[in-house]
């Protein structure tokens, strides 16, 4: 669904506790203005569904583009039940904007997929500072906020999930 259409900080579905889970969230320097305010969505949101804020470990990076790297440390070196990764790309007048929108998405997936850990993607890719702005507190609400919720609702999945889990070889399913 277009943002336009939706306000990233109203969720659809019920948000599960997060006490007991444990967050890291790899924050892009660049375009602060914006990622500060996604961040501060994002510590928020966890805390507001129950986080402890001991367990919210925030590690910041240069750019964008360095967001998978350092959601892969989290991965390597902590015990966190997931990552956010929060940035901000605005179309610029070359090419590099879909580069890095291209690389930070791809990177991100791959990280989830390699690591079965949830990898959750608060990144903005707009047109202007303007169309940021309205997605990082304004009008249309906070990424951040929208992926602290997804972010909760991932690892509650996962915990069920793992909860349940068979010993069904997949191969032999039709």
């Amino acid at each position: 669904m277009a943002t336009s259409l939706k306000n990233l900080s109203v969720f659809e579905g019920e948000v599960p506790s997060a006490r007991e889970m444990k967050f890291g969230i790899v924050v892009a320097e660049w375009n602060w203005q914006i990622t500060g305010t996604l961040l501060k969505g994002a510590i928020d949101t966890l805390k507001e569904y129950g986080c402890d804020e001991n367990d919210i470990i925030v590690k910041k990076v240069p750019g964008t583009f360095e967001l998978p790297l350092g959601a892969q440390f989290f991965a390597e070196y902590t015990d966190v039940d997931a990552v956010i990764v929060l940035g901000c790309v605005i179309q610029g007048e070359t090419r590099h904007f879909d580069f890095i929108c291209q690389g930070v998405t791809q990177g991100a997936t791959q990280l989830m997929l390699t690591w079965n850990m949830p990898v959750v993607f608060g990144v903005l890719t707009t047109e202007n500072l303007e169309q940021a702005l309205e997605r990082a507190g304004g009008r249309l609400g906070n990424k951040g906020d929208e992926a602290a919720a997804t972010a909760i609702k991932m690892v509650a999945l996962q915990n069920e999930m793992e909860a349940n889990e068979t010993t069904v070889d997949r191969r032999t399913v039709n």
